[in-house]
């Protein structure tokens, strides 16, 4: 009996699943499943942080202050903390008027502090973005590349790690190397230097992994070192990155009061530093002007404190070691 010749099956044949198994992965349903496992990720985040007390007290305070940012322009009345237009009794003590009291120009301390909260908060955020992203260009290109890269960049790390930060901060201020305006100043000059720490840990981070095993195999099948660092190595210091990042706000926003109480703050402008400055250069201290000086120094507290006990909570969730203790 002759055999019967196979049918020739057609292209859409060819591509067409099997009945009974699985659709082939498409990069629209891959990119639908990776969106997926991030959001069953986050929510899983968010699940653990809830549970930290101190996470929750410390997004509590720094959600407040946030809110008070945004909500200054409409609750503040700009003419009570301008110098010209402030109607304001001189360095009164709080009252029912003026809860805060008031500065030596009759302006009120409390629309000052609410007023000032903006250029303090909008510093802290933006020069821990710009130090974040040089500490961790920087660490990872030192970390994956090695050899001479590394030495070079590991170099300049130390070297920014060695020198006094309030030093290169005051020379960078005055010198204004960018001609920038002096609020894009003091943003630029906290970030060069705060980023030599976050560098070091994102260093120590890639080290570690690009020796693993799924990076070795990525390579071998012919990734390059864009693609490595980008779907490999980036993802896995994240976690890293996360956690300095919102410890570095603290340090950002001290940074600014450090800098605008020497005088080098922004100018023309109202922040927690400059109120404290300016208490100072007026003798508050001495004279025991305490709601000038006070306010500022603990709403700055408070912001560094709430960062920090976020930050400690962020490091729980993302360290699996603190997670399982």
């Amino acid at each position: 009996m002759s055999k019967m010749p196979e049918p020739i099956m057609t292209e859409p044949e060819l591509t067409a699943p099997v009945m009974g198994e699985p659709d082939p992965v498409t990069p629209e349903r891959a990119n639908r499943l990776a969106w997926a496992r991030r959001r069953r990720s986050l929510a899983t985040y968010w699940k653990t942080f809830r549970k930290s007390r101190q996470g929750m007290v410390g997004l509590c305070i720094l959600g407040f202050f946030v809110v008070l940012a945004l909500t200054a322009p409409y609750i503040v009345d700009l003419t009570q903390i301008a110098p010209a237009t402030a109607d304001g009794p001189i360095l009164h003590p709080p009252t029912a008027g003026y809860p805060l009291g008031t500065d030596n120009f009759g302006r009120n301390v409390l629309s000052m502090v609410v007023y000032g909260s903006r250029i303090s908060l909008l510093i802290g955020f933006t020069a821990t973005v710009g130090a974040m992203a040089i500490g961790s260009s920087m660490g990872i290109a030192a970390g994956y590349f090695g050899g001479r890269t590394d030495t070079i960049l590991s170099a300049i790390t130390n070297w920014f790690l060695v020198l006094p930060w309030i030093v290169l901060a005051i020379v960078l201020a005055t010198v204004n190397p960018f001609h920038l305006p002096d609020l894009g100043n003091i943003i630029l000059v906290i970030a060069i230097t705060s980023w030599a720490g976050t560098a070091r840990l994102v260093r120590a981070q890639t080290l570690s992994v690009k020796e693993r095993t799924y990076v070795e195999r990525s390579r071998a099948l012919g990734s390059g070192n864009w693609h490595l660092v980008t779907r490999h190595v980036l993802p896995n210091v994240m976690p890293v990155i996360y956690a300095n990042t919102v410890l570095m706000v603290a340090i950002a926003i001290l940074s600014e009061a450090a800098l605008s109480f020497l005088g080098l703050g922004p100018a023309n402008t109202v922040s927690w530093g400059t109120i404290l400055q300016e208490s100072y250069d007026n003798g508050a201290l001495t004279a025991g002007y305490w709601w000038w000086f006070l306010p500022p120094g603990i709403a700055i507290v408070l912001v560094a404190l709430s960062v920090t006990l976020c930050g400690y909570a962020l490091d729980e969730i993302l360290n699996p070691r603190l997670r399982d203790r």
